[in-house]
This record gives C-alpha cells, structure tokens and sequence, in this order.
C-alpha cells in the first residue's frame, strides 16, 4: 500500500520552508485573490513562481487554492490568474465555484482540478460524479464517521483528501451564512469572521454554543492508510512556521511509522492549538465542543503579581522567546506578550518580569508560542514582479461567449415548504411551482396518490436535503424512484452530484446552495440540462444586475440557513426566545434529519424590491416557507406584498443592498 499524502498549508515563505523541513510531499496556499483565507500573508506572482522552482527541487508538489465563490465582475482579472498559472509547473488547483470549473475545463484543459471541501463533497454519490466530470481528487467533508470513509473509499478510484489537524467549523464547509449575514463578511468570499467563536446568550447565560475544539486525528492515522485516503491535509495557512514545523513532524512521524503514535502526540501537545477532539472519524463529538474559543495551552495561574513582574508555578519550563496570553478572572480580558526576561525560583516556580499593569493573583495563564525557529523568509530566485495577462482580444471573447442573454417572459412564483400542513393551504393556479423538502418521517406520511398532488403534479418539485450520508443514499434513490413512478419528475438538487441519485429521465433543477454568482457556473449547468436554478441566498442587487441571464430564481422571501451542521448543540431554551448574539439579535435553532440548521429570528424580505428586480428583467420569485408556520393568511400575505412590491416587517434584506464583500 503506498503511503498518503502529507500536505500542508503555506500561509507565507517562511512556512513553506518549515514544511520542507518536516518532511512535506506537498503544499497548498494561495494567490492574493480569490482563497478562502484571505488573512494569511499569501503570495505574489513573483513570489509563487520563486516558490514553484524551489518546490520543484525538493520534489514539493504545490497546490494553489483557487477556492472562493467569484462575482460575475471578477471574471476578467479570474481569466488573468488562470492564463498565468497556465503556465506554470503548479501540480493542481483546489476549487469550489463550479464557474471556476467551467473556464479551467473549456479554455485551460492542461490544470489539474481538485474539488474543495467548500465543495461539499460527503459521499460516494459525490465521488462518483466528481469522477466523472473530471475532478483528480475530492476533498472531503470534515464530518465523516470512520465507516463512512471507507465506504466511499471502495466506491471510485479518485484521490481523496480529508483534514487530520486544525481547526473545526460548526457548519459545513461553503454552507455557512452566518459571517455574511452579519456584516457581509462572506465565508465564501474568503472573509469569515468566525461567528462560531462569539458567545450567545441562552436564559440569560453567556455561552459558547457552536465553538469547536480542533481536529486531531494522530492516533488514527493507520486506520486512515487501510481505508485508502490519498492526501492527510493540516489545516492552518493562517498559523505560524512553528505551527507548520512542529505538526509536520508529528505526522511525518507516525505515516512512516505507525508505532511511532506516542512519541508524535507528545509533540502536538504544543502545537499551541486548542482543546482536541477526533471528532467523526474518531467517533469523538460528545466533547466535541469548547466552553471557550481560545489557542493555547493552559498552563497555571497567577501566583504573586505586582506592575513588573509576575510569579507563575507550572510544569512547562518557561524561557526567552515563550509567548504567553494571561486572561484576567474579572474582566475576561487579554494580555499577550512575548516573555523576554525570566527567572526560575525553585521547583516550577517562574518569575516574568514586564508591564503587568492590571494583572491579578489566579488570573490564567495561556503558553501562545514556543521560542521561535528561524526559516528563511526570502526565496533565491530573485521575486521579481510579474504581471502577465490573457490578452484582450482572447479575454473579451471568452467572457463574450461565456452566459447567454436571456429574459423570462412572465412572472412567476415559487414557493418552499417542509412541513406537510402547507399542502392544503396552497392554492396551486396562483404559483408556478412548489418545492417539497421533507423529514424522512414525513416523507413517509405523504399521501403520493392525493388527486390534488396528482393533479398539479407538473408544478412540484421534490427536495434532496443539502447531506445525504452514505448509508442513506439508497433511501434517496427508492424515494426519487417512487415519486416517479407516482407522476412526480421534477427534482431539486442541492449538490450537483445528486444527479446520480435521482432517476436519469427525471427533469433536475438546483437550489441555492449550488452557487451561481457568475455567468460561467451559470453556463455549466445549462450544459449538465439543469432546467432551472435558485441564486444564492447571500447574493447582492449589484452582483444579480451583473449576469447576462435572468431566469434563474430570485429568493425574495426567507430565512438563510446560518449554520447547517451535522454537530448537535445543547440549547435548552424557555419560552419564544431560542437565543442572542451580543448585538441584541434574536436566532432558533431547528433540527431535521440529525442536521443542525440555525436561522435568525426575522425573515429576508426583498419583496419591496419586486418592481425593482423585474425592471432588470428577473421574474422568477421564491417564497421560502420552510420556517413558517404553516398559515393561509401569512401566504396569502405574502404573495400580496409580492405583487405590490411592498415590504414586510420586521425583515432584513441581508446583502441585498449592502453587498457581499
């Protein structure tokens, strides 16, 4: 069996070399445009090439992280990058816009792609269609169980990758809202804020609901060999050099030698990260989650202070260069400073002389960072700047033929719903089409052979759930197969690779989470004959105005699924409050299918802007009712307000006017 993969993650030059010393087969990192971690140092172009000659002599495959969702306005400088690593030895890019996809695949067939865990791929349904449509390698979702990965990996022969270490997200990766929702600081766009850290206050309590401990799965990395993983990925291109150094070793360690798994877990213990969890793959979620979202590792507390100097008893030796975080046990404030003058007085007993101004006896004391090693930070090859660009006339017509101008003729209405008492309050002539997602539990009540259902059954559209675990996709597939055989062929999609679930001779079309911000995604489904298609909840007017075609669906009314996790989360609640952020705003949490769905309290309502978007040509509307309670009244009012073009209140209108950054 040959060994996996070790990569790690490049946030700047100095990293790059800590990963060439501990042993790297590969590196990722990215450009200054368009990767999810915006906030690294990243790399120049000149910078990148310098990096690809060294990596080339180390025998260092590097992947560049393309993995952002692009706006149909950064299509021309998007071709720029991607003539320019064209010509590159770069061994793969790592992608989660399917527009992305389209271009690489249409114009630059030479780049190697790689599906993102953005992506969403979790299941060999989803293997099995990144296969085929030409992925290398599949990037999985961070929430598979043991069992589940090596079902998938007996599936499909393509390269899987799954992260081993760093940091968890509450929500699955690329169906985050909530750091959009919030300021427009899209997760997406490479900007999250990380609104999972912050406290939430549940009856009157200030808690952490939704922080996770980091990953870690070094003790079981041979069973990760036998199920066949390609690539053992490190998270932390926002982390320093030693961080990089420090876990390659561990790892490098225990691949080349599995009895080695003690020895390594030592080493991680000051990889300065926070609590560990193994989380899925471990069978670990019970303590999955933290009571606070800090880095670091405790290490004792304030014995003496005074305005110089403090005295810390711990059994970790102290010295020149340690950074330390002290957090103070009245105001929950921090301190960071790197300790440059240091006694020790006795057994475990350390003296630390600085500014200490407000520090008490038993505030905690956190070790941030061990003396620091030096890695070069400047590459031989001289950086030179490097501005090389797709020549105009080539670009102007790539983007000429890429998306066709198109206008639907009339308005229509759509609606969503989850909750099988909407079904009688639904008066069918007034909508075009009525999007059905259901619990499993309430699939099986639905009555298939209702002559209502029957009757309307060219304006329905049965729902797939954005996570279908692996053993359930036979359940899907007898479903789909089902509601064909009843007269129901229209499907919604929430993953592209969905396709290979539902009945081929059915018609698909695809919900919000397959994003369609620019006018090449929108061009690759209407090659995969995607009959239609539902823009991205955390889109803007700007953005919308951008696109060539217009008839896709414009979601007008709903609430954004905020968090849409697989990790349960303890929110005993009281009364019609679920409950609040420190800005005062109310959320609720619901729970189907074992996912965790997190939503705010009001609704998006850009129903006022009706007029507005159809004088663009858009006239496809969706009312999302998936948590309404079901009510004649609320909907009738609501397609009401739509038609007039009226706001209803309380809403926001999310990015709608403010925009996605």
């Amino acid at each position: 069996m040959a060994k996996p993969e070790l990569l790690l993650p490049v946030g700047n030059t100095e990293s790059f070399f800590a990963a060439a010393e501990s042993g790297a087969d590969a590196v990722y990192l990215g450009l200054r445009q368009f990767n999810a971690r915006n906030r690294a140092d990243n790399f120049t172009h000149g910078q990148f090439l310098a990096l690809l000659h060294e990596a080339k002599r180390r025998n260092i495959k590097v992947y560049l992280t393309l993995n952002t969702v692009i706006k149909n306005r950064e299509l021309p400088e998007l071709l720029d990058i991607l003539h320019f690593l064209s010509g590159t030895t770069v061994s793969a890019l790592i992608i989660q816009d399917w527009g992305i996809y389209y271009l690489v695949k249409k114009h630059f067939p030479n780049l190697i792609l790689h599906a993102s865990t953005q992506m969403g791929f979790h299941n060999s349904a989803g293997t099995s269609f990144a296969r085929k449509v030409g992925f290398e390698r599949v990037i999985l979702a961070r929430e598979l169980t043991m069992s589940e990965l090596q079902s998938i990996s007996t599936h499909d022969h393509i390269h899987l990758e799954m992260f081993v270490h760093g940091a968890l997200c509450y929500s699955f990766s690329g169906m985050c809202l909530f750091s959009s929702y919030i300021g427009g600081m899209g997760a997406n766009r490479g900007f999250c804020t990380q609104p999972c850290r912050r406290v939430f206050v549940v009856n009157n309590e200030k808690k952490y609901l939704f922080s996770l401990k980091d990953n870690e799965l070094i003790n079981h990395i041979p069973e990760l060999i036998k199920a066949g993983i390609t690539s053992f990925k490190v998270e932390g291109r926002m982390k320093s050099a030693e961080y990089v150094y420090r876990v390659a070793k561990a790892y490098r360690m225990v691949i080349d030698d599995p009895e080695k798994i003690e020895e390594a877990g030592k080493l991680l213990q000051y990889d300065m990260g926070r609590q560990k969890t193994s989380y899925f793959a471990g069978g670990d979620i019970n303590d999955a989650l933290s009571g606070h979202p800090d880095t670091g590792l405790f290490i004792g507390t304030v014995r003496e202070s005074s305005s110089a100097a403090i005295k810390v008893e711990t059994s970790h030796p102290l010295e020149t260069g340690n950074r330390i975080r002290i957090h103070s046990s009245i105001t929950d404030e921090r301190k960071v400073l790197k300790i440059k003058n240091v006694q020790v007085e006795g057994n475990n007993i350390f003296i630390i002389k600085s500014s200490f101004q407000g520090v008490r006896k038993s505030d905690k004391i956190f070790l941030a960072g061990l003396r620091d090693r030096k890695f070069p930070n400047k590459f031989d090859t001289k950086d030179k700047p490097v501005t090389v660009r797709m020549p105009e006339d080539t670009k102007r017509a790539i983007l000429n033929q890429t998306g066709k101008l198109s206008k639907p003729g009339k308005e229509q209405i759509f609606l969503r719903i989850r909750d099988l008492k909407w079904l009688r309050k639904i008066e069918f002539r007034e909508i075009e089409g009525l999007i059905i997602n259901l619990s499993k539990g309430d699939w099986e009540k639905l009555d298939r052979s209702a002559n209502f259902l029957k009757k309307n059954a060219g304006k329905i559209w049965i729902e797939l759930p954005s996570f279908i675990p692996e053993k359930e996709i036979s359940y899907y597939q007898t479903l789909t197969h089902d509601m064909l055989k009843h007269g129901f062929n229209q499907f919604m999609l929430s993953h592209l690779s969905q396709r290979v679930i539902v009945p081929a001779s059915s018609l698909c079309s695809t919900n919000e989470n397959v994003y369609t911000f620019n006018n090449a995604a929108i061009m690759f489904l209407n090659e995969q004959n995607i009959k239609n298609y539902i823009y991205p909840f955390e889109n803007d007017f700007e953005n919308l105005d951008n696109l060539k075609q217009r008839d896709g669906i414009v979601p007008v009314y709903f609430y954004p699924r905020l968090f849409y996790s697989r990790m349960p989360v303890n929110i005993d609640t009281q009364g019609d409050k679920d409950f609040i952020d420190d800005r005062g705003e109310n959320f609720r949490r619901f729970v189907c299918n074992g996912i965790t769905i997190i939503v705010p309290r009001d609704p998006v309502s850009l129903l006022q802007y009706k007029n507005k978007l159809t004088s663009k040509g858009f006239r496809n509307f969706l009312i999302d009712l998936s948590f309404e309670k079901p009510s004649g009244n609320i909907l009738q009012k609501l397609i009401k307000r739509l038609k007039r073009s009226e706001q209803v209140q309380p809403s926001t209108n999310f990015n709608f006017v403010k925009g996605l950054k």
